[in-house]
């Protein structure tokens, strides 16, 4: 007689590592189910026993991601002296990040995100609200610099957060198309040379 249900030696963090990284390749929308109960060696009743449901194996997996293979990005904004050199860093960390594989990979929360027309709402907020996440974080450090005095008086920090952040995802698809961490540290120096212009003319427009 056929076993059923989970195998003795399931793992459910293998499972999860698994499904992370055909989400990461293929998105959420290209992934099938078929596709995740060949990889995680699950039946399809064992697998939403065990993870609840495609969208809930996804976030779940997206958060394995940022524990994993996407952290050490985004923890060290508060180290750096100033908010220039944190942004710096911070786009040299992706640059270093997004490029640590053989094959092209980029951000999977970048990468992975579906159609937002007819997609699964949990997954689009989801993925949304992690992005957004970070870019407060990074609006807070700014705010910090403005408070501490190495960025002008008025600095739309809200503006600059949000530059910075679609200057790191264009990173992340750049690195999926198969640019080089030469190509993308180049990105990285690219903002900190006009650093300094950028948040002057956004603080005169402000102020203004």
């Amino acid at each position: 007689m056929s076993s059923r249900g989970r195998p003795r030696t399931f793992s459910r963090e293998e499972a999860l590592r698994s499904a992370m990284e055909i989400f990461w390749d293929k998105g959420f929308d290209n992934t099938s189910l078929a596709d995740l109960t060949r990889v995680m060696g699950l039946n399809p009743p064992s697998l939403y026993a065990a993870f609840g449901s495609k969208a809930k194996l996804f976030l779940e997996a997206v958060d394995l991601y940022g524990r994993t293979d996407g952290a050490g990005i985004w923890e060290f904004l508060d180290n750096a002296p100033t908010a220039k050199e944190a942004v710096h860093d911070l786009l040299k960390r992706s640059a270093e990040n997004f490029t640590q594989w053989d094959e092209p990979r980029g951000c999977m929360v970048v990468l992975s995100a579906p159609q937002m027309e007819g997609g699964e709402p949990a997954v689009c907020d989801g993925l949304k609200e992690r992005r957004l996440e970070k870019q407060v974080a990074l609006q807070s450090r700014l705010e910090r610099g403005v408070a501490e005095g190495d960025l002008p008086e008025g600095t739309d920090c809200d503006a600059v957060a949000a530059y910075v952040t679609a200057i790191q995802h264009g990173m992340s698809i750049h690195a999926r198309d198969g640019a080089s961490r030469q190509t993308l540290m180049a990105i990285a120096d690219c903002c900190a040379a006009g650093w300094d212009a950028m948040v002057a003319g956004v603080a005169t427009k402000a102020q203004g």
